[in-house]
């Protein structure tokens, strides 16, 4: 069963506040998640997700908006290539969190079991 991270993000509505008035993008998280665990596995042969969640600064469309997006290697450009960015904007950080936490969780159960997170 995939960890619920929601407890990471659960106590910054204040600082939510705080960015607002100060007019801040504060990022509340960030994670890559990957297939392989191995470190040594070369940059050609990976595939990553990146999921976030940031503050929306916008004063006519306050909330939260949750990204992914999809990187693997291109031969062609020899780089990593990011492609597939999705976005949703949620009225409030409980939605957002829901949210980010479904994605998550779709994303695991296509194999993206490894997370950067998991070495904090």
């Amino acid at each position: 069963m995939l960890p619920v991270r929601s407890n990471l993000i659960g106590s910054l509505d204040d600082l939510c506040l705080h960015s607002r008035l100060r007019r801040v993008i504060i990022i509340f998280m960030q994670e890559l998640l990957s297939k392989a665990d191995d470190p040594k596995i070369p940059l050609s042969e990976q595939e990553f997700y990146e999921l976030r969640l940031d503050d929306s600064t916008d004063i006519w469309r306050p909330g939260f908006i949750v990204k992914q997006a999809h990187a693997q290697w291109s031969e062609i450009d020899r780089q990593i290539m990011w492609d597939d960015l999705e976005s949703e904007r949620l009225p409030t950080l409980e939605e957002a969190k829901e949210r980010y936490e479904a994605r998550r969780l779709a994303l695991f159960q296509r194999g993206f079991i490894h997370s950067d997170m998991d070495l904090f």
